[in-house]
């Protein structure tokens, strides 16, 4: 590699990197990051998908681009049910987190069941593959594609995704964060909150069924790739997806949950989780996903990883927000009230408030706040 060649990559990864440090959602960092990546390193397919960090599951939002939507039900199947190659979770748990499918099978990509049924009747020839993670926890992924006729995904590339992986899954991550300022005022939702969503997929990752909650759910969420159903109603992948790794997990071909934490378009939290069915005679029968809104305990853990906290500032955070005093935290965690006082001030100053109050409206108050407006009756006197 000559002496220009790496200084045009080194200034192409600095202004990828920039770019994406100033996008104002996962959407448009993907498309920010795509868009100088592809300067750098051809490919002729690529999704970029957002994951829960606890779960690893894949959620919204996603951004697929040159692919089929008919292909979701494919690939998850054969990562779920199939594969045995580059799996996300083993990447997850790698000391590098990428690979590239020609390199790992020794350019003898038919071993893929990926390759066979996914790629090659796409005429897609290699995979890189790479798993955006910080803390040990995955953000997101990204597949990149090159078709028939490219050369495969070289170890310059390769070390290029890496270099890039943990500023991508910080800025992903910080997303998390609450607003500083108030969210715009949502639109109104018909017969908001909603009941429990419902929807059943039958072993394919096909609709069978959905509640009339399920439809409202959907109608909130992302924009992203989705599947056709005989309903007529566009599923988006990731909830097919959620069903299948629900099978998966039944038939002990998979572990793990499934299980996903998102926001909706006006910034509600929501968590869709699944779980197969039993039939009358013990065998599996549909997946069945429930879409309904995120308790504020399945989200702190969210919020607080976004901001950094450390355990014990999490611990501390916790009991602030129960309202204890100094010297009942310090002897709740058998600390001096020195070292609490020490911990509080550095959770302040990473979450950017000064006051308790302050901790407690930024990090908690969002999650109660929707529901209470919904509940009040505002009146203007003369």
């Amino acid at each position: 590699m000559t002496s220009s060649t790496i200084s045009r990559i080194s200034v192409g990864r600095a202004e990828l990197l920039s770019r994406s440090a100033k996008a104002a959602d996962a959407l448009s960092m993907f498309a920010e990051a795509s868009t100088q990546l592809r300067r750098l390193m051809p490919y002729d397919a690529a999704v970029w998908r957002v994951t829960d960090p606890v779960t690893g599951m894949m959620t919204a939002p996603i951004r697929a681009e040159n692919l089929d939507e008919g292909g979701c039900a494919v690939y998850w199947e054969s990562e779920l049910f199939t594969e045995n190659v580059n799996l996300f979770r083993d990447l997850a748990q790698a000391s590098v987190p990428v690979a590239g499918l020609r390199r790992t099978t020794n350019d003898l990509p038919a071993r893929s069941t990926l390759y066979e049924t996914f790629m090659r009747p796409r005429g897609l020839q290699d995979e890189l593959r790479a798993v955006l993670r910080v803390g040990g926890r995955p953000q997101g992924h990204i597949s990149l594609f090159r078709a028939e006729g490219r050369a495969a995904f070289d170890d310059a590339e390769t070390r290029l995704i890496a270099s890039v992986l943990t500023p991508l899954a910080k800025r992903l991550r910080s997303f998390a964060e609450p607003s500083p300022q108030p969210s715009p005022q949502p639109q109104p939702q018909p017969d908001a909150p909603y009941g429990p969503g419902l929807l059943l997929f039958d072993a394919s990752g096909a609709l069978m069924s959905v509640n009339d909650d399920a439809l409202a759910y959907l109608d909130t969420l992302p924009e992203g790739p989705a599947v056709s159903s005989p309903q007529g109603i566009r599923v988006p992948a990731w909830v097919q997806a959620t069903a299948m790794k629900a099978r998966a997990v039944a038939q002990e071909r998979d572990r793990g949950q499934a299980r996903a934490r998102l926001r909706n378009r006006t910034g509600r939290w929501l968590v869709c989780h699944a779980s197969c069915l039993r039939e009358a005679n013990g065998g599996l029968g549909a997946s069945a996903v429930v879409i309904e809104p995120a308790k504020t305990s399945e989200i702190v853990p969210l919020i607080v990883d976004a901001y950094e906290l450390t355990d014990r500032e999490t611990e501390v955070t916790l009991y602030i927000a129960r309202g204890l005093p100094t010297g009942e935290i310090a002897a709740q965690l058998h600390l001096s009230p020195h070292t609490v006082r020490d911990h509080i001030k550095a959770v302040f100053e990473k979450v950017g408030v000064s006051s308790r109050g302050e901790l407690v409206g930024r990090l908690f108050t969002e999650y109660y706040a929707p529901l209470a407006e919904r509940n009040m009756t505002r009146v203007h006197t003369g």
